[in-house]
């Protein structure tokens, strides 16, 4: 079988476990990932960007090799290294858990849920706090969760995979902006931008494209990305956010309150705050926009040779 025909092979079927089973529920490669870094951290760690550097090449690099190693599994190691980094489905399971407490009422189960899926305070939200809140990090992770994965998949097979999930999971360790980490998360911060740089934008589009399917424009769609993503403080998150308002024809963005502190985020969209009955939109179009992404990353992974 030709390499970029195992590749595709791979990712589609990895898509597939992703959408059966979700995150594997125990031993999750992740989350053993997240712990072998903060061992090394206690290594590598210096109020400087220089160690930072250090700490990102060595965490990234190590699994970027790994990722090397195990290719020679061919669509096998392919599909179970998308499998691994994927997380739509936990995505998903998570955004329509929320809506349901919503609906139902059951603030303090919603803000029980909250950490699950982004990490603000969730005891300083209010039901259209945490429906706004759920909304917009549905609207990240689809790029950071399932798109981008995808994306590196096609570009660099398992090496991509691993190296993407690696670089996503350290920025959401340490690329903070508080004492402790503003000069050593630097270059994770930095390189995850750069990373998600081009997945960003092509979430952005199938936002754009499938935005009929839950009643939405493409012309608010781009509207909203080309008039509101560039004030948002992340070069990736405003074009997703801004994309995911226009689709919905609601407001995000504004007062955002992280347990570090309180950020003014800017107002991403037209319409009212966004309602749990939103929340359920959302997830439906980053569902497909998550289907339509592995499919194209298929198609240009069977080009390779």
């Amino acid at each position: 079988m030709q390499k970029g025909t195992s590749t595709a092979l791979g990712l589609l079927l990895g898509f597939a476990l992703d959408r059966a089973f979700g995150d594997p529920r125990r031993w999750h490669p992740v989350a053993g990932f997240g712990s072998a870094v903060a061992a090394l951290e206690s290594v590598t760690y210096a109020d400087r960007r220089a160690a930072g550097l250090v700490h990102e090449a060595l965490a990234v690099g190590t699994v970027v090799g790994l990722g090397v190693a195990v290719r020679r599994g061919g669509w096998a190691s392919t599909a179970i290294a998308t499998w691994t980094v994927l997380g739509g489905r936990s995505l998903a399971r998570a955004g329509h858990a929320m809506a349901d407490r919503l609906e139902g009422g059951d603030i303090e189960g919603a803000r029980a849920l909250l950490p699950s899926l982004c990490g603000r305070d969730p005891q300083a939200l209010d039901a259209d706090g945490l429906a706004r809140a759920a909304l917009e990090s549905i609207a990240e992770n689809t790029s950071d969760a399932a798109v981008a994965p995808v994306v590196w998949g096609a570009v660099a097979g398992v090496p991509g995979l691993l190296g993407y999930r690696a670089i996503n999971t350290l920025d959401a360790m340490i690329g903070y902006r508080n004492l402790r980490y503003r000069r050593f998360g630097w270059a994770a911060a930095r390189v995850d931008d750069a990373a998600n740089l081009i997945p960003a934008r092509v979430t952005g589009v199938l936002t754009a494209a499938l935005a009929p399917l839950i009643g939405g424009r493409a012309a608010a769609v781009l509207a909203a990305w080309r008039r509101d993503a560039a004030g948002h403080p992340s070069p990736n998150a405003g074009v997703v956010e801004a994309s995911m308002a226009g689709a919905l024809g609601v407001r995000l963005g504004g007062r955002t309150e992280y347990p570090h502190g309180v950020e003014m985020r800017p107002v991403l969209g037209d319409g009212p705050a966004p309602t749990a009955h939103d929340l359920r939109r959302a997830v439906r179009l980053s569902e497909a926009v998550q289907l339509t992404a592995t499919l194209l990353a298929a198609a240009l992974a069977a080009t390779r040779r």
